[in-house]
């Protein structure tokens, strides 16, 4: 019809194939060579989208007839097959395809690559598969770092994204500020300054993908290989793991109610360089660091010269008081570097966090960003700086404190009513999960193994000590898990826990 627009079909990507004009070989039976080839082979899969007649023969030089005789032969014998609207394809039932090679064993590696050496640092790591199966537990109760992606304003989300969209530029396209969006560094600038506590101007806040990054480009910048580092036992594995890669040595300091015990930290080891702490909710224990803590390891790293690296991820959220202010707001010294991430607050994919850096520092963790990737991606940092700009992210904040209050509650209820089990309860003031420890003779990851069976995701308490042996138990994330879910999950746990 006059007017009417052809739906173009979409080019497959140009695959790799030489011709060689000299050869004795025609061209057309060269073409179907290299695509047999690369089938068998596996090089293109099932389904693949090979390139138009027309696109291969102009990338290859050639007359579009080779091209036509040798696709002809692939779609006789079954390794092409034509599609209405979607061109030529992989053959989805192919004649002679090999089946694909079982991935090799570390032995046999070994044996037939010559030496394989990685970083002792690297090689020291647990393996993951020993972690992996609680990071990121999508559905299931009590799944930690999960918030309520259902009540998540998405629709709102999605006009901010589609605005943003219309309205990109050709400058977007370019290499953007190492330190991130001015507006949304002003946005967060403001929000601190407001909601934490903290003390700062947009020019110290640096975007980052999440505060595992933060605490990778401020050991880059603070540590060097040797240096000695507090961290909180138990404490966040992944932090520990930072540390490690970079040479760093551990100090384990014990965490009581009080938070990061500082008199134990300074009769182990006073010079330490640093300390990481997570003051205002205490991973994994939950616990808040007293003020006199505060003060004290306030003092320490004054009289020591030691940097302190405040990693805030879930202040946002607490339940029987206002929010605790943070640690890096007591500085007078600029000791403090204060991380904080949106992962918990909005979701983990947006990998968005930030760095509150001390002003006479700026430039090196400028350097040593720009050194590790540049800079950050702009699009979304866009959006979101319009979330928080339009008061979006205040309302939601709110919305969900009443929501995560109210799950926490029932968790509570659900454990002293329905677990039969005697444990020990702690960090239910604040944040988005809690912890469990156990009574002598239960083994949690043992437990948490069999749970994952029920759709329960048990992280293992003990994963968490660098210390051996490790108080046995569980932390329970109860912010993606409604309050009607919670007692049958309870009840599922208490069956585990009687049958061990």
């Amino acid at each position: 019809m006059f007017g009417r627009q052809m739906k173009k079909t979409p080019s497959g990507i140009v695959p790799i194939i030489r011709i060689d004009r000299r050869a004795r070989e025609p061209l057309h039976r060269q073409i179907y060579n290299a695509f047999r080839t690369g089938i068998v082979e596996r090089a293109l899969r099932p389904n693949e989208r090979v390139p138009s007649t027309r696109t291969l023969a102009a990338e290859l030089g050639i007359s579009r007839i080779p091209v036509l005789n040798a696709y002809a032969q692939l779609l006789a014998e079954g390794y092409f097959e034509s599609r209405v609207g979607a061109g030529t394809l992989i053959s989805s039932m192919l004649p002679d395809q090999v089946p694909s090679p079982a991935r090799p064993s570390s032995s046999s590696v070994a044996t037939t690559g010559g030496s394989r050496t990685i970083s002792r640092d690297c090689e020291s790591f647990p393996s993951m598969q020993n972690v992996l199966p609680w990071l990121g537990g999508r559905r299931g109760a009590f799944s930690i770092g999960q918030p309520a992606l259902d009540q998540f304003p998405i629709k709102i989300w999605s006009r901010l994204v589609v605005r943003q969209c219309r309205n990109q530029r050709f400058a977007s396209m370019h290499y953007s500020d190492p330190m991130g969006s001015r507006d949304l560094r002003v946005a967060i600038a403001s929000y601190l300054r407001t909601a934490r506590g903290v003390r700062c101007e947009p020019e110290q806040v640096m975007i980052v993908s999440g505060s595992q990054q933060a605490v990778e480009i401020t050991t880059r910048v603070l540590l060097d290989r040797g240096s000695r580092v507090w961290m909180e036992e138990p404490g966040y594995r992944f932090a520990r793991n930072v540390f490690a890669l970079n040479g760093c040595k551990i100090v384990a300091v014990p965490v009581d109610d009080e938070g990061l015990n500082v008199a134990v930290g300074i009769e182990r080891c006073r010079h330490a360089r640093a300390a990481l702490v997570t003051p205002s909710h205490q991973y994994p224990l939950g616990v808040t660091m007293s003020a006199s803590r505060r003060l004290q390891l306030l003092e320490w790293s004054y009289a020591s010269g030691s940097w302190i690296i405040e990693d805030d991820y879930d202040s946002e959220f607490r339940y029987e008081s206002q929010p605790i202010a943070s640690l890096q707001g007591l500085d007078r010294c600029s000791r403090v570097v204060y991380i904080g991430t949106f992962s918990k607050v909005l979701f983990p994919s947006l990998r968005l966090g930030y760095l509150v850096i001390p002003p006479d520092l700026l430039d090196r963790f400028l350097a040593v960003r720009v050194t590790l990737d540049i800079g950050p991606a702009t699009f979304f940092q866009s959006v979101l700086a319009d979330f928080m700009q339009e008061g979006h992210f205040s309302r939601h904040i709110r919305r969900m404190r009443l929501l995560y209050r109210d799950r926490r509650s029932a968790l509570l209820h659900s454990i002293r009513q329905d677990l039969g089990v005697p444990v020990e309860v702690k960090g239910e003031e604040a944040g988005l999960h809690l912890s469990l420890t156990l009574h002598r003779g239960f083994r949690d990851r043992e437990l948490a193994e069999r749970a994952l069976k029920e759709r329960l995701w048990l992280a293992p308490l003990s994963g968490s000590y660098q210390e051996q042996p490790a108080p046995q138990g569980f932390i329970l994330g109860f912010s993606n898990t409604s309050a009607a879910e919670i007692p049958g999950a309870i009840r599922k746990l208490r069956s585990i826990l009687r049958s061990h």
